[in-house]
């Protein structure tokens, strides 16, 4: 049986658990719930925080979790990324009050308050930066305030919260991008269970990206329509009842969709019509 860790709170939760749903699995209906399973799939679900998944998958105690970049990166195990899941973006930024630091740099042999310790010391290492790292559970943006750093460092959407504190945020690249991970161990990917699961996730991903696309087309621009919807592999013509016109399928980028039909329009396509797509196996 496949044992797979689930985010059980936070920003990923509620994203994972769709997803997982998406592609076939069941799922907890009571938050209060620390495990099920789903006998159908032969898998086991456990909800933990998602700071301790790439622990307990990188140990070998779980096959399989979904948890963050970030976090993967910190915890400082063996566990690997196994399948990027396109959801949970967010980037890792330095922050300091306005005017005193304009980058890493000017970190040398200060002080960085974080909750993410091994992220941080990694950063730090890379760039060749000697800094103290003070490890902090959380609410990071009042260490300044009360002394305790030079510097703050943390996973941000917007960065609004550090700039509410009356912190700035330091440069315009990101010290490190994440995004919602499934994670494994090295050489996992072999086993059957593990190998359905990562191909039903890379599905969701293509169904969401996509739509599926129908329209008529006269026969003199049937060239020239195919062309601008060429399909995964080549899209499906068929004749139509009424002569010299044909029907036309094919799969779409979603963020083309609207561009895409005003150019078929001009072609000459009519009665185009777009379809969510549920569920694929491409």
């Amino acid at each position: 049986m496949l044992r797979i860790a689930v985010p059980n709170k936070g920003s990923l939760a509620d994203s994972a658990a769709t997803m997982l749903r998406e592609a076939g699995y069941r799922q907890r209906n009571d938050s209060k719930e620390l495990a099920i399973l789903d006998p159908d799939n032969d898998v086991e679900f456990f909800y933990l925080r998602p700071r301790d998944i790439a622990v307990y998958v990188g140990e070998g105690t779980l096959d399989l979790g979904i948890t963050g970049t970030d976090l993967l990166i910190d915890s400082g195990t063996d566990a690997v990324e196994v399948l990027p899941l396109g959801f949970g973006a967010s980037t890792f930024r330095l922050a300091a009050r306005p005017g005193t630091v304009g980058s890493l740099a000017d970190l040398q042999g200060k002080r960085i308050a974080t909750a993410y310790e091994g992220v941080m010391r990694g950063i730090l290492q890379r760039e060749g930066v000697e800094a103290t790292v003070v490890r902090l559970d959380g609410a990071v943006e009042t260490a300044i305030r009360l002394g305790v750093a030079d510097a703050v460092a943390d996973v941000v959407s917007t960065g609004t919260t550090l700039r509410t504190a009356g912190l700035e945020i330091v440069g315009d690249e990101p010290l490190l991008t994440s995004e919602a991970l499934l994670i494994g161990r090295e050489g996992e990917g072999d086993r059957p269970a593990v190998a359905q699961l990562v191909r039903r996730l890379q599905n969701v991903l293509v169904a969401r990206r996509y739509v599926m696309l129908d329209y008529d087309v006269p026969a003199e621009a049937i060239d020239a329509a195919t062309a601008l919807t060429p399909g995964l592999e080549s899209p499906t013509v068929a004749p139509l009842q009424h002569e010299g016109w044909y029907a036309v399928r094919a799969m779409i980028l979603r963020s083309e969709t609207n561009a895409i039909m005003d150019q078929l329009w001009d072609v000459g396509a009519r009665a185009i019509l777009v379809t969510d797509i549920l569920a694929c196996r491409v």
